[in-house]
């Protein structure tokens, strides 16, 4: 979600005090990650409405990726890949990350967006087609029938 480690360490430590403190509001017996997934999604909304900066890949990790056999190829990659998903509808791109990035199930999905597994697969479908679209140099709405 926020692409640097430390921010993301940041996120998760509030997200994790901010459960402990509403933890009288978990009903026993429902998803707990999902409950935690949509505290951290919130509490990443609120920041990015706060226009707090997010900073990119850290200069250390850059450094990493930089030392690799064709490693400028990885970069030019991940810088393609990572505009590409800026371009997606928010909807899109946060089921993408959730499912793709993250690897939770769709109904996780669902639960954690409060939407349902439909909508969740749908939007997932949409936000392929629209990257792979963008990733091929093409504007999603060149080609409806991708």
């Amino acid at each position: 979600m926020v692409r640097d480690a430390t921010l993301a360490d940041d996120l998760v430590q509030e997200c994790l005090e901010r459960a402990l403190s509403r933890l009288h509001l978990w009903r026993p017996g429902t998803n707990l990650r999902a409950w935690l997934f949509t505290i951290l999604r919130n509490l990443h909304i609120n920041g990015v409405r706060r226009r707090q900066p997010v900073v990119d890949i850290d200069a250390e990790a850059q450094a990493a990726i930089g030392a690799a056999p064709g490693s400028q190829f990885v970069r030019m990659e991940l810088r393609d890949l990572r505009r590409a998903l800026a371009l997606l509808p928010n909807e899109q791109r946060e089921v993408v990350l959730l499912i793709g990035l993250e690897g939770i199930s769709y109904n996780e999905a669902a639960d954690i967006l409060a939407i349902s597994i439909g909508t969740v697969k749908s939007r997932l479908s949409r936000g392929r087609r629209a990257l792979r679209l963008l990733m091929e140099g093409h504007s999603p709405s060149d080609d409806a029938d991708a």
